[in-house]
């Protein structure tokens, strides 16, 4: 029972060393303590469940070799921030053209009268704004308001200065409301 307990209550420091090790079983809870947060920050860059799944799949196979790399000068959420989101880079390029033909069938659905399209909150219509935003004014966004990191955070993830994180965001604010404009949101 002592030994279920402390694998419980173990640091992320100490999964990742015995991760870095070969132990299987660290790895696997190291992965699942962060699975829903490579999620999350993936369903933001992504925008639909089954991409966001993918990439967090795989996020965790990237994961098991890049653990190695992981020096530990940085927090590590902070790392596999830079991980998820050069993973969902990665898959959104290997993605675009089959995106584009699923995109094209549907509207070719709803013309015929064979689909109906989805109702779309506030919410949800903003964030699909912001996927369409460039990718460093989208990942300044997605970080400081889809996972509440401040400036300097962001900064760190992002490997850039503050200064230009708040300057991404402040442009990504000025198009958002452009894009929101023109697709009658706001």
């Amino acid at each position: 029972m002592a030994l279920a307990v402390d694998e419980i209550e173990a640091s992320d420091a100490d999964l990742i060393g015995r991760a870095r090790g070969g132990d299987g079983q660290a790895f696997g809870q190291l992965v699942e303590r962060h699975y829903d947060f490579v999620y999350r920050v993936a369903w933001r860059w992504c925008g639909r469940k089954t991409d966001a799944e993918d990439v967090a799949q795989e996020v965790c196979v990237r994961l098991g070799s890049a653990i190695k790399t992981y020096r530990g000068a940085g927090a590590f959420t902070t790392w596999l921030y830079t991980l998820t989101l050069n993973a969902a880079r990665d898959f959104s390029r290997k993605t675009a053209r089959e995106t584009a033909k699923t995109e094209a069938f549907g509207v070719h659905a709803l013309i015929d009268g064979e689909a109906q399209p989805e109702p779309e909150d506030q919410a949800e219509a903003l964030w699909a704004a912001v996927r369409q935003l460039p990718d460093k004014q989208r990942d300044a966004v997605l970080l400081v308001y889809g996972e509440g990191l401040s400036h300097a955070a962001a900064s760190d993830v992002m490997a850039i200065s503050e200064a230009t994180v708040s300057w991404h965001i402040h442009e990504a604010k000025k198009r958002l409301k452009v894009l929101m404009r023109s697709a009658g949101k706001v």
